[in-house]
């Protein structure tokens, strides 16, 4: 009976958070190496964004764990690929990278144009393949991150990433709804309940060979990015994952590792009431609700000492 009531109260605070910051919040999170889970919204499908680079990456380290793939073959960074964002996507001289190492700028800093070479190397099919194979049918990619940029850039009627930011400053908050990379119908999608039950099959090693799913651990703990699910997490907790954004979308989706040792795989998709081009108060209502939803998780535990 303490589980649920406290279930229930955890909602009902990450819901204040949620509406405090003014997003729309889907959370689900599970112990990984137990039974107990919580969630909000958990399975309204949202708009993934970056966090699609997660399954990218299983899908990586699996194919080279099989030999299908080198890890250190090297690859030159298309032009095409760059958006002007960070890492590679940003470089203005030639860049060519082991397939390992633009992994790595994939998951640590969120690098688009080395996740658009390790998906030409890896295949789209190959991918969502993998994610129906896991039972993972609620999260699919449509394209790449210059697939994704390309539909932005062809509904707001721009060229550049630059020009971008203007336009979408200026367009009604129900504009910024209908644009198709912010739609979960026409864009990469999932469920915060498939993306965390997707962390929990490759922290457990269910998700493909050991090997690979201690890779994608191992990279995901690297992640550079503090001001989302690690935010709320500051007293000995250790943090991998993986953020996303789109307009009006802040994601993140990691596990959160206890001193003690537990395990608790956490997915948070918010998405504006008035998208910002930057939202300290949704990205910091990431890591509160996250926070509260472990400490749910933990409290049979606490309440056991």
């Amino acid at each position: 009976m303490s589980t649920v009531l406290t279930a229930v109260a955890a909602r009902r605070a990450m819901e204040a958070v949620f509406a405090e910051a003014g997003v729309r919040g889907h959370l689900f999170a599970r112990d990984i190496d137990g039974r107990a889970a919580v969630g909000l919204d958990e399975d309204a499908p949202v708009a993934a964004a970056s966090v699609f680079k997660i399954p990218i990456a299983l899908a990586y380290a699996c194919e080279a764990e099989a030999g299908r793939l080198d890890r250190a073959e090297r690859h030159p960074v298309p032009l095409r690929f760059r958006d002007g964002g960070i890492g590679t996507s940003g470089c203005v001289d030639a860049v060519e990278m082991s397939l390992r190492d633009l992994v790595g700028m994939m998951l640590t800093m969120s690098d688009n144009a080395a996740t658009d070479v390790v998906l030409r190397q890896v295949g789209l099919a190959r991918v969502n393949g993998l994610l129906a194979a896991l039972g993972r049918r609620r999260t699919r990619l449509v394209g790449g991150c210059s697939d994704l940029v390309g539909a932005l850039l062809a509904d707001l009627g721009v060229a550049s990433l630059a020009e971008a930011q203007p336009v979408l400053a200026a367009l009604p908050a129900e504009e910024v709804t209908r644009l198709s990379v912010c739609d979960p119908g026409r864009t990469t999608r999932s469920t915060a309940r498939d993306t965390a039950d997707l962390l929990t099959q490759i922290w457990r090693d269910e998700a493909g060979p050991a090997a690979a799913c201690r890779e994608v651990r191992e990279v995901m703990a690297r992640q550079i990015w503090p001001h989302r699910l690690a935010s709320g997490f500051g007293d000995g907790y250790r943090v991998a994952g993986k953020t996303g954004t789109l307009p009006g979308w802040r994601n993140e989706a990691g596990v959160v590792e206890h001193p003690d040792g537990g395990r608790y795989a956490v997915a948070v998709f918010t998405r504006a009431a008035r998208p910002r081009e930057l939202d300290p108060a949704a990205d910091r209502a990431i890591g509160r609700a996250a926070r509260i939803a472990v400490d749910a998780l933990r409290a049979p535990v606490a309440a056991g000492r």
